[in-house]
């Protein structure tokens, strides 16, 4: 190959290589860092839907209710880590089966929290009704306020149970009002029978913008289908209004389906919605964001497989649905618009130089000489994505005639949030072919020489 095609060649490949790393270098999570599996036993792939063995352990919340989640009707179990602001109540219909489960339950992806842990965290009381009984067997009950009723399970009262999770709710309020103003990439279209998603075929990250209720024309169940998702994208649909209904009999226990194989990438957020209703016969699929914290939203559908996480308060179970209602644990790992401010606090650096004099009576004279850099703090607005604020503080470098070392401390407080180190391995891997493209090129040189 000629030598300049072969240099065309290898700097459009280094080229390529780094735009494309640095375009997908930022994905980002929910705030918090909620969404993906937590922990060292996580599965590989979280299995369908099903009751045999635990196929793993997950340290994340799987449901976040910043208000009072309220057990109603035949509600019958909440699988993984469920974290409430407010109260916890369970009050079942007479005659449904009397209890109530979380952590780990008897059908789902079988992914509960480690034995041992936090099952149910509240920031406000727990109370059972008489004759029924709330199931945490093999986990902790968490709670900031009283307990009242029949439980299973570690009764850990503690009033400061719910505050690592205070600040959850703003941030999730604050992201889900970001979400709802991504620019839509395709349409959404009722057609009575079935919504139809239509996307343009090639974005990573497919945007719907929803003013109707996915519900057919006499108010009842429907289908709900995508098209022009490319593989990989994640699927964010924003419901906007004061009101929102879904009502579907798509996703099923079974693994196979369409909605089920977008799950673990798809985000349905309600942004400003004060009553949020999900009903029909569906294993609904895909993880929910409710922003607004004055809402209340009604869950009767058999199940959601996703995460759950509302800032307001939650009913489970009531008329307009299956029976047995159940939250399944499944992750998010969608690449989600960028929300937060990056904030880049540069600490002071004093550099001391060691300055030499040499006089006629051959005696040294050393002068130091002190330079302090002042402090600087760098707002920005991502231009990629970024979940939340983040605070990166670089503590003090101090420079003598030693080697310098620099010691650099990624910090999270209030509602910051720490950014992950995944855009690092860009750099590292555009580096290293840098280093290709250099060597290629003394190659060159020395065969031209010896020609």
């Amino acid at each position: 190959m000629p030598r300049t095609h072969l240099l065309g060649v290898l700097g459009a490949v280094a080229l390529v290589t780094a735009v494309a790393l640095h375009g997908t270098s930022t994905a980002d999570p929910l705030p918090g860092g909620l969404g993906p599996c937590v922990g060292t036993q996580c599965p590989d792939t979280f299995p369908p839907i099903h009751n045999g063995a635990i196929a793993g352990y997950d340290e994340a919340v799987n449901v976040f209710v910043g208000g009072d989640f309220r057990v109603r009707a035949s509600a019958a179990e909440a699988e993984g880590r469920i974290v409430v602001g407010g109260n916890f109540d369970q009050a079942k219909d007479p005659g449904s089966s009397p209890s109530y489960n979380v952590g780990i339950v008897g059908v789902g992806s079988r992914v509960p929290p480690p034995p041992g842990s936090d099952f149910l965290v509240t920031g406000g009381g727990v109370s059972v009704a008489a004759g029924q009984k709330l199931l945490a067997e093999g986990g902790n009950i968490h709670h900031a306020g009283g307990i009242s009723g029949t439980f299973t399970g570690t009764d850990k009262p503690d009033p400061d149970a719910f505050q690592p999770y205070a600040g959850l709710a703003a941030q999730l309020t604050t992201a889900s009002t970001c979400y709802a103003a991504a620019a839509t990439t395709g349409t959404a279209v009722n057609q009575n029978y079935q919504t139809l998603f239509t996307g343009d075929g090639k974005s990573a990250l497919q945007v719907f913008t929803v003013d109707f209720d996915l519900v057919s024309a006499s108010g009842g169940q429907q289908g709900i289908v995508f098209a022009g998702i490319p593989a990989g994208a994640t699927v964010l649909v924003n419901l906007v209004g004061d009101a929102r209904k879904i009502a579907t009999y798509t996703g099923e226990i079974a693994d196979g389906g369409q909605l089920n194989s977008l799950r673990e990438r798809l985000l349905w957020n309600f942004p400003a919605a004060t009553t949020v209703e999900l009903a029909g016969g569906a294993q609904f699929q895909g993880s929910v964001l409710v922003g607004n914290p004055a809402s209340t939203t009604t869950v009767t559908m058999p199940g959601v497989n996703g995460r759950f996480f509302t800032t307001g308060s939650l009913t489970h179970g009531g008329s307009g649905g299956g029976t047995g209602n159940e939250f399944h644990a499944y992750p998010f790992t969608g690449d989600l618009p960028g929300c937060g401010t990056v904030i880049t606090t540069t600490e002071p650096t004093t550099t001391t130089t060691e300055v030499t004099t040499t006089t006629t009576d051959s005696t040294t004279t050393t002068d130091s000489t002190t330079t302090t850099t002042t402090p600087t703090t760098t707002t920005t607005a991502p231009a990629t994505t970024t979940t939340a604020p983040t605070t990166t503080t670089t503590a003090p470098a101090t420079t003598t005639t030693a080697p310098a070392t620099t010691t650099t401390a990624p910090l999270a407080g209030g509602d910051e949030l720490a950014v992950t180190g995944r855009g690092l391995a860009g750099f590292f891997l555009v580096g290293g072919l840098l280093v290709l493209v250099g060597t290629a090129l003394l190659a060159l040189v020395a065969r031209r020489r010896r020609s």
